[in-house]
């Protein structure tokens, strides 16, 4: 009986939460923050009590992400109306470590958050060690960059891979999409695109989680596994080139630019890996989102750019940018024989070990 009166108490328009801050130092005020999909903003305030008491009651639209701000440290809450949070900290604990209860959303991104902790430590020593060895030397290194950039990168992977799992463990729980939306969407996509599936239909009331839905189905189309869509484009030379022209071969369409200095940038890989596997099976595509022919040109020829090139010359405002979702380059998309997106976005050292990988086997 005596839960039951607990349970009617509870507010079902509004979450309460109820917090404690032992050893408050100057600390006198908590803030309340609200995340929505664009931004974080302060929805209420309140003074701490003589014991280091506060407590906030808050309208939810839809369960979302909050943030206690004490001082200069911030804890995630996830909330919807009716839940009744407790949360205690200690303002002199430099890990920040909290206990928190009433809403299973909130352990679960604690939990997150603990671990990418662990690992934002790991990348935070990896990156002092580099800089502590580089101001030693007096200047830049690159060998030591050459050391410690490997680490760092096998250090994001492994958070990563901890991500995905966690994300995968937490389909039902708003806690999994916020640790989805820290991943590489560049480098996740396939994965991405299966969760937003496996989700479509729940939170359907929280606009980021909308939002992230509609993005990841609006690429759907052009992520790996599925069939490269058809286009027609100008090649430089005014004929027209189709996608159809590369059927039952390898091409890679290279979305690029003269403007773009991470493209220019990669063009000498590109250079490279094409000059090893051209003769193994490799096309390649150019497509420019220049605007002007000329500068057009004249990076093709510096950069040495000896396969075919096409450009609607409008930016990301041509039609095959738009068929294929462009929104930043360097983009591509390898494209197999039968007309399969078989990788995607793939540059440097992760190109290289993908064709190695694909033209050594038995074709």
């Amino acid at each position: 009986m005596l839960a039951l009166v607990v349970a009617s108490c509870k507010d079902k328009n509004a979450f309460l939460v109820s917090g404690t801050l032992e050893n408050p130092g100057a600390i006198k005020k908590v803030y309340l923050l609200e995340a929505d999909s664009t931004k974080i903003s302060v929805v209420d305030s309140t003074n701490l009590s003589e014991d280091g008491q506060f407590k906030f009651k808050h309208q939810a639209p839809y369960a979302n992400l909050y943030k206690l701000r004490i001082g200069s440290s911030v804890y995630d809450v996830i909330a919807k109306n009716g839940d009744d949070i407790s949360f205690k900290t200690n303002g002199s604990d430099s890990t920040h470590a909290y206990t928190i209860g009433g809403s299973d959303d909130s352990e679960k991104i604690q939990e997150y958050n603990k671990l990418s902790n662990v690992f934002a430590e790991k990348s935070s020593k990896i990156v002092a060690e580099y800089q502590a060895k580089a101001e030693k030397l007096g200047h830049p290194s690159d060998s030591l960059m050459n050391v410690y950039k490997p680490q760092f990168m096998a250090a994001q992977d492994e958070l990563s891979q901890i991500i995905l799992k966690f994300v995968n463990d937490n389909k039902t729980s708003l806690a999994g999409f916020y640790a989805a939306t820290s991943l590489d969407t560049y480098k996740y996509e396939p994965q991405l695109v299966a969760y937003a599936d496996a989700i479509a239909g729940n939170f359907n009331n929280n606009p980021a989680v909308q939002q992230f839905i509609k993005q990841m189905m609006a690429v759907k189309p052009v992520s790996i596994g599925h069939k490269a869509p058809e286009f027609s484009i100008t090649g430089i030379d005014g004929k027209p080139v189709k996608l159809a022209d590369y059927k039952g071969k390898y091409v890679m369409l290279d979305f690029w630019a003269s403007w773009c200095g991470p493209c220019r940038a990669e063009n000498p890989n590109v250079v490279k890996q094409y000059a090893i596997y051209k003769d193994k099976g490799l096309n390649i595509l150019g497509i420019s989102l220049d605007e002007d022919k000329t500068a057009w040109q004249k990076a093709i020829n510096d950069d040495k750019l000896s396969w075919s090139h096409a450009s609607d010359l409008k930016k990301f405002d041509g039609p095959t940018e738009a068929l294929y979702h462009i929104e930043a380059i360097p983009s591509n998309f390898i494209i197999d024989p039968q007309g399969v997106i078989v990788a995607k976005n793939v540059t440097g050292a992760d190109l290289e070990q993908f064709l190695k990988k694909t033209f050594t086997k038995p074709q």
